[in-house]
């Protein structure tokens, strides 16, 4: 029986996706987790301890075929893990150049790629900027979690300050290391966003699928919530998309597994935002199937195990996934109206994450949503209208959160 190596958080939402398309293929699955001790076993095996923070002292042995990460920390840990195992995976500089959203600018700077301006404050220096509108990007963290659009000073000032203080909170604080004590500012780049998944091959990109967003992202908090494909852009602007996906790979040398990008598009031509060496995050990935009902899980351990996936494409028609946002700040009580929403044309599922007591807070600050919801019909068009008419029936009871008074 083949063996993988599964390097991921034991509360991320794919885990039993991998474990269902192991069984499917008849692999055995090993999870390797920051956690010190195993609260969950899906695969009747102890997971592996694993010290994301210190990837390069994660002592893992026995023999393995494959290696998957799911998530930007564990991407980092399982490419220290595969290099000294001797596995196909994306290098440990190249992992740790993509999630530095500081080193990856310079990367697709020299590269020649559309690049805005940007530079980095330390978090104890006077904050400062003289061109608007600008986005301030905190380099340690991910899906637009401190992320802010600021048009003048005094928004500038206050988004620094609110960046700041999201730093310290003693959970994210303990994750980040020395390069992460900065703030990164960008011009504002104008434009359509799409993200991009992909599987890559000895350094060659096989794209898998390319999704429009339709919902407009300029601010000042960037919350997405609709991916639709196949995207209704002209073939020659896709074809510029995914040929700037390339480049930005090559730019920061990456080679083998999968990566998920997000990209601008105006008429200055395609910005690679960013390209992440893992696959989309979330229950998202249930908005893809390929032949023969290939979920996006399977075809990566297929991927990891050495086989020729360039043949497997994705389903016909057109498919689309809503992240539902969190509207306001609270504690999450009820949903309503779920099984209306599933009973919508077009809708394919849709599931309500937020768990009952549990603090909801949006972006920026935030970094999770209600719930997620799926469609499948004959046109993007299509897709895109069935998540927003299933969107329309949900209401949300959502208790305000008491002051602390001492």
């Amino acid at each position: 029986m083949a063996r993988i190596l599964l390097v991921a958080a034991t509360t991320g939402y794919q885990i039993r996706s991998f474990g269902d398309a192991a069984a499917k293929l008849g692999v055995e699955l090993t999870l390797a987790t920051d956690r010190c001790h195993v609260l969950e076993d899906p695969w009747g095996d102890s997971a592996i301890p694993v010290k994301f923070a210190s990837p390069e002292a994660a002592a893992i042995e026995g023999s393995f075929d494959g290696i998957v990460a799911v998530g930007d920390r564990p991407a980092q840990s399982a490419a220290a893990i595969a290099r000294r195992l001797g596995l196909r995976f994306h290098s440990p500089e190249s992992v740790e150049r993509a999630r530095n959203k500081h080193a990856a600018r310079c990367a697709f700077q020299a590269a020649g790629l559309p690049t805005p301006s940007f530079q980095r404050i330390p978090l104890d220096a006077a904050p400062h900027c003289r061109d608007f509108p600008c986005v301030l990007k905190p380099l340690g963290l991910s899906a637009s979690r401190g992320v802010i659009r600021a048009s003048n000073p005094a928004e500038f000032a206050a988004a620094f300050a609110r960046i700041r203080k999201l730093l310290e909170e003693p959970d994210i604080a303990r994750q980040l290391d020395d390069a992460d004590r900065f703030i990164q500012v960008e011009a504002f780049i104008p434009g359509r966003e799409f993200s991009i998944e992909g599987l890559m091959t000895n350094g060659n990109l096989h794209p898998l699928a390319v999704f429009d967003k339709p919902d407009p992202l300029d601010g000042p908090f960037f919350e997405e919530t609709i991916y639709v494909t196949p995207s209704r852009e002209s073939e020659e602007t896709q074809a510029a998309i995914l040929q700037a996906v390339r480049r930005g790979c090559a730019a920061l040398g990456l080679s083998h597994g999968p990566i998920h990008a997000e990209v601008r598009v105006n008429e200055n031509g395609v910005w690679p935002l960013e390209i992440a060496p893992r696959p989309i995050g979330g229950l998202c990935s249930q908005a893809l199937r390929f032949a023969k009902d290939i979920s996006l899980q399977e075809l990566i351990l297929r991927h990891a195990l050495g086989e020729n996936i360039s043949g497997i494409a994705r389903e016909p028609g057109a498919s689309g996934v809503m992240m539902i946002p969190i509207p306001r700040a609270g504690v999450f009580q009820d949903a309503f109206g779920l099984d209306d929403a599933l009973a919508t044309p077009g809708i394919a599922g849709g599931v309500i994450t937020a768990k009952q007591g549990q603090t909801l807070r949006p972006l920026p600050e935030g970094a999770s949503y209600l719930g997620f919801l799926f469609s499948r019909a004959a046109t993007p068009r299509q897709a895109e209208n069935a998540l927003r008419d299933a969107h329309a029936y949900l209401r949300f009871h959502i208790a305000p959160m008491l002051d602390v008074v001492r």
